[in-house]
């Protein structure tokens, strides 16, 4: 054999190795849990959501999902993501399985404390996690219209805006917004101190206002009470913990 006929030989057997190489990555990067596609940490994810996975996933399914990428920023073993490829993969569409409604704290990023990718969740943000009339209206656009199939409401450990509605801070239009906030601070039943400079307290505000805002997405949005009532949706309440990053998530 003259050293041709080698080189094109190696070229066969290394062609050959990175096809058996891929297709092995490939096998172990993707298992299918309830018609998702997901990976093993540390492995680049590429892939956007399809409309058929996320269509196949329960609502308990997908609050499943959460808590798993949850689990994998508290160990750090969170996914590789490739956010250029996703951000091709869903440039012609996007099917996200969640929308989750949390706080503008800079401490409580939502996609990356349930470590989701481009094109898995919609989120919308503001100061207390409150459901004013905008975000009634794009959670209904997350649901009804995009097909999400859990509204996550998400609040914080030592939230600023739960302090602010403690206090009866008055500031421009941020008056008006822990307003809407009160109510959980009147309603919160608790033993000790009841001021913004106890932390016990300001965090048990915090999970009353949560409570709050899922009875007020309910009773203010006949659209997302019935996607709830037929099943097809589940309305959650968690609470992200600053310390640990764990994301409680409530019955």
């Amino acid at each position: 054999m003259n050293h041709q006929d080698e080189s094109c030989c190696a070229g066969a057997v290394d062609t050959s190795r990175r096809t058996m190489l891929t297709s092995t990555l490939g096998a172990a990067a993707f298992t299918v849990i309830g018609g998702a596609s997901w990976l093993l940490p540390g492995l680049a994810q590429a892939a956007a959501l399809t409309k058929d996975q996320r269509d196949a996933m329960t609502p308990d399914q997908v609050v499943a999902m959460l808590k798993d990428g949850n689990q994998r920023f508290r160990a750090g073993k969170m996914q590789g993501h490739d956010y250029l490829a996703q951000k091709r993969a869903s440039v012609a569409g996007q099917y996200p399985a969640a929308v989750i409604l949390g706080c503008i704290d800079s401490r409580a990023p939502t996609e990356i404390i349930l470590d989701t990718g481009i094109g898995e969740t919609f989120t919308g943000r503001v100061a207390g996690n409150i459901a004013n009339d905008d975000l009634l209206g794009s959670l209904e656009f997350a649901c009804a219209l995009a097909g999400a199939k859990v509204v996550l409401v998400m609040g914080h450990t030592a939230c600023g805006a739960i302090k602010g509605a403690i206090d009866g801070a008055k500031l421009g239009n941020l008056t008006g917004l822990l307003d809407k906030i009160r109510p959980a601070v009147d309603a919160t039943q608790f033993s000790g101190e009841r001021s913004s400079k106890n932390d016990a307290f300001v965090d048990a505000v915090a999970a009353t206002n949560v409570r709050h805002t899922v009875d007020e997405i309910r009773r203010r949005s006949d659209v997302l009470a019935g996607l709830e009532k037929d099943g097809k949706i589940k309305i959650v309440g968690s609470m992200y913990h600053l310390m640990g990053g764990e994301v409680q998530f409530y019955a």
